[in-house]
């Protein structure tokens, strides 16, 4: 798979919702999970969407999810972008420099989902995620 990017958009709550309608609107596959599907299952906010994927016949995939429990969303600061892919040098050097001189807020190692990922907001304010699959096998 080629590295993509892509918008990745945060929601209060209404993850689910606003993803369905979105599949409404420009078709497609929509694939949801949920915090519950990764977290003890007496876990606070486990019916709200960990992570949400539209990839659409147009070529357009927009991503989504609910502010994880705890996180606090400003609304303005709902945007991200999403960098992914399976091309490990690719996206470990696009993550050094957007992360050089900005603040990384999740480290760039490997998740509970067994791929590797990170989060930063580069030097500029933008606020990025990269995600390298793990190949299966």
């Amino acid at each position: 798979m080629a590295s993509r990017l892509n918008p990745y958009v945060n929601f209060d709550g209404t993850a689910r919702d606003a993803m369905e309608f979105y599949e409404g609107v420009f078709g497609g596959t929509l694939t949801l999970n949920t915090y519950g599907e990764y977290a003890p299952p007496d876990a606070p906010g486990g019916d709200k969407i960990m992570h949400g994927m539209l990839e659409t016949a147009s070529g357009f995939t927009l991503m989504g999810a609910d502010a994880p429990p705890g996180q606090s969303l400003t609304p303005g600061d709902s945007v991200s972008i999403s960098l992914s892919g399976d091309d490990t040098d690719e996206l470990r050097g696009y993550w050094a420099k957007l992360s050089d001189g900005g603040t990384v807020t999740v480290p760039l190692e490997k998740q509970m989902w067994g791929d590797e990922f990170g989060m930063c907001i580069d030097r500029y304010g933008v606020a990025w995620l990269v995600n390298i699959a793990v190949p299966e096998g």
